[in-house]
């Protein structure tokens, strides 16, 4: 615990006498935040309105004693350090309270200044601690929750699937970048794996073994947003009934994953710039300065530099978060990773549902679920997958009436019009898409074959398979095989 500023720390007076509170106001006004008061009724009031490190009182008052005043101010607040001064005569019938816990340390009159200086520092020590146990409790229970959550120390690579649509281009540079501290901008759309790479950061990183703290922050008003980013302290607002500590302690020396980073008000955007610059912050309802070392993921699906023309995005919090974009295709891009994506979700959901004799898709039901345009993405894909498993009927292989439920013209994107019921068979549609979509990349790409295979999201050798294959090989000159 660092050494504590006593001038910060609220200490109550209580005494009938003016001239004692006079004296302490002479001798104690530097040293702490002092509030003096002549009754134990006054005293109660000030502890209804906050918590002060130390309560030190008379033993006699007309009214109320110390110790009756005291024995209150245990159940109002009970981690405030309790004090009385007393004369020598009555020094016996304090020693029951003290006994009791109801005083920590009694004074006797006259008191020395030096002496009861060093006495009330050693009880704002003692308060403080107290309170840096329950700060770390606190931290430790909700550090355990997410634990529970995140219990894989050793990320598993194989989680992420395929490599078309640029994905193998973006594993590249996830590996480069997670052995950094660089704050990372995920973008994509919904249900293409944000989440995933993010753990892929974090479990590839040198803060692997601390935790991996997840925020959805369009999930949460702004007000809850505060107090789950920074934590509040006890008494902050109606319900806050102990400290809670934020995110971001709770990722301290780790990461934190805030998702939908694009849907936080622009007030919440001033405080969340403040952190990335400065590495600290307050809880709602505190004054203590809380300093952390944490690494940060933000995702979105939204647009943040139009976001950003518009007023609605704070340009500095932008290239805060925009230090190493990510951009994540979406699976219409993927084409070629649907089939082994499919068997991958298969694998997984196959067991769950005690179907173990599932081992594949038939070649329709490949086709089935390539020729779909997935607006959900691999989120739909995996969700398709495991429906077809509880659905589909006896065998080995799910089947492409297995896959019935699956709408072929729904939501389908710009990017490819739906097929025409003049267009022959399935196969035969899917062939003609792809040979347009060849023809389109490599005049787009004005025939040079390395831009083509990045449109597409391809490697040059599946290139050249698909161009031989659909007859284009001598149309773009390409080296005989």
């Amino acid at each position: 615990m660092s050494v504590p500023d006593y001038q910060k720390q609220r200490v109550i007076v209580v005494d009938d006498e003016p001239d004692q509170l006079q004296a302490f106001r002479l001798n104690f006004r530097r040293d702490f935040d002092l509030h003096l008061v002549s009754s134990g009724a006054e005293a109660l009031e000030l502890l209804e309105q906050s918590e002060p490190a130390v309560l030190l009182t008379d033993q006699r008052m007309p009214g109320m004693t110390g110790v009756e005043l005291l024995e209150q101010a245990k159940v109002k607040r009970p981690d405030t350090v309790r004090m009385v001064v007393t004369a020598y005569k009555d020094a016996s019938s304090i020693l029951d309270a003290v006994n009791k816990g109801d005083v920590y340390r009694y004074v006797v009159k006259p008191w020395n200044v030096d002496e009861l200086r060093i006495t009330i520092q050693r009880a704002i020590d003692a308060y403080l601690l107290v309170k840096q146990n329950q700060r770390l409790v606190e931290q430790l229970r909700a550090v355990n929750a997410y634990l529970q959550e995140e219990i894989q120390q050793d990320y598993d690579w194989s989680e992420i699937v395929g490599e078309g649509g640029g994905l193998a281009d973006t594993i590249t540079d996830v590996k480069k970048v997670a052995s950094t501290r660089s704050t990372v901008l995920i973008r994509g759309e919904t249900g293409t794996g944000k989440e995933l790479i993010a753990r892929a950061i974090h479990y590839a990183s040198n803060r692997a073994d601390e935790p991996l703290v997840k925020l959805n922050c369009a999930a949460l008003p702004e007000t809850l947003l505060e107090s789950e980013l920074f934590g509040h302290e006890k008494g902050a607002f109606t319900g806050a009934e102990r400290l809670k500590p934020g995110r971001f302690e709770l990722a301290d020396k780790g990461t934190l994953f805030l998702d939908e980073i694009g849907d936080i008000s622009q007030a919440m955007q001033t405080k969340l710039l403040r952190v990335l610059q400065e590495r600290e912050f307050e809880r709602v309802g505190g004054t203590e300065t809380v300093k952390v070392d944490v690494r940060v993921i933000a995702a979105t699906h939204r647009d943040l530099e139009d976001m950003v023309q518009k007023g609605e995005f704070r340009e500095d919090l932008y290239f805060r978060l925009n230090v190493f974009p990510l951009n994540l295709p979406p699976l219409r891009k993927r084409v070629d990773d649907i089939p082994e994506l499919a068997r991958y979700f298969l694998k997984r959901h196959a067991p769950e549902a005690g179907r173990h004799e599932l081992k594949d898709f038939a070649s329709d039901a490949i086709a089935r679920l390539v020729s779909y345009p997935w607006p959900g993405n691999v989120r739909e894909l995996e969700n398709v997958v495991e429906r077809a498993v509880i659905l589909c009927s006896e065998g080995e292989r799910v089947e492409a009436s297995d896959l019935k439920f699956l709408d072929l013209g729904a939501r389908r994107p710009p990017e490819r019009e739906a097929v025409k019921a003049d267009d022959g068979s399935l196969p035969q549609a899917l062939e003609r898409i792809e040979r347009e979509e060849l023809v389109r990349a490599m005049e787009e790409a004005k025939g040079s074959k390395a831009g083509a295979a990045r449109i597409l999201g391809i490697n040059r050798s599946t290139l050249y398979y698909r161009l031989r294959k659909h007859g284009l090989a001598e149309r773009y000159g390409l080296p005989p095989e």
